[in-house]
């Protein structure tokens, strides 16, 4: 049985909030991947306006992200989200939906306020939308440059990546995909209306949003 680090009590089943102390104790992911500073970015960081960091995650060269060092978010180029996650959470073959309601629970911010922030590399408004079914985790994208994570985001992602968030969105892409064409815009709008977050769906919807934001960016661009 897992127990707390904080004051060695047992953890609840399905839980990392120790009912003793209260602390909030992570996930095992011992194979988180390693990381070093390659130097400056030439993106700012959209919350503090700062330069942004380029960091090496030691994949082969293959992933390369820019972290702010004030507020810890990160920037990721288009796709590699999805080479992190799968190079640090594998052999993952269960889905424990108990543990993903509660590390949702334990992670939510009831005070965090709504705001949309510009693209580091274009500085067009992104659009906020969810990543993965049942995540919990509100991305702020660029579709044409990449995706921004405020800071224990990431850690967030593989968390629900551990308990199999992502077998878990994998399965209902398949179960939207055999759905009939007249009725999935039915069932996709009902589905986030349970969920209560809000991810469009169909580039007619996309396209307005994205287009709308960029020219709020041209009126409001610093």
């Amino acid at each position: 049985m897992a127990k707390c680090t904080h004051c060695s009590a047992p953890l609840p089943a399905n839980s990392n909030r120790c009912n003793y102390c209260r602390t909030r104790n992570d996930v095992d992911l011992t194979g988180r991947q390693a990381y070093s500073l390659k130097g400056q970015s030439n993106r700012n960081c959209p919350h503090c306006h700062t330069p942004l960091q380029t960091i090496d995650l030691h994949l082969n060269g293959k992933v390369e992200i820019d972290r702010c060092n004030d507020c810890f978010g990160l920037f990721f180029d288009p796709g590699k989200i999805e080479l992190l996650l799968e190079h640090t959470v594998s052999d993952v073959y269960d889905i424990n939906i108990k543990q993903l309601d509660n590390i949702n629970s334990e992670r939510y911010q009831a005070d965090k306020p709504v705001k949309y922030i510009k693209c580091p590399t274009c500085q067009n408004f992104m659009l906020r939308r969810v990543f993965g079914y049942r995540s919990g985790v509100i991305i702020d994208q660029c579709k044409i440059h990449g995706i921004w994570l405020d800071s224990g985001e990431i850690t967030h992602l593989l968390e629900w990546k551990k308990a199999g968030g992502q077998l878990l969105a994998a399965q209902k892409e398949i179960t939207v995909s055999s759905i009939p064409a007249k009725s999935k815009s039915t069932g996709l709008a009902r589905d986030n209306r349970t969920s209560g977050l809000s991810d469009f769906e169909g580039p007619t919807a996309l396209d307005v949003l994205e287009t709308l934001a960029n020219v709020l960016g041209k009126l409001f661009k610093e």
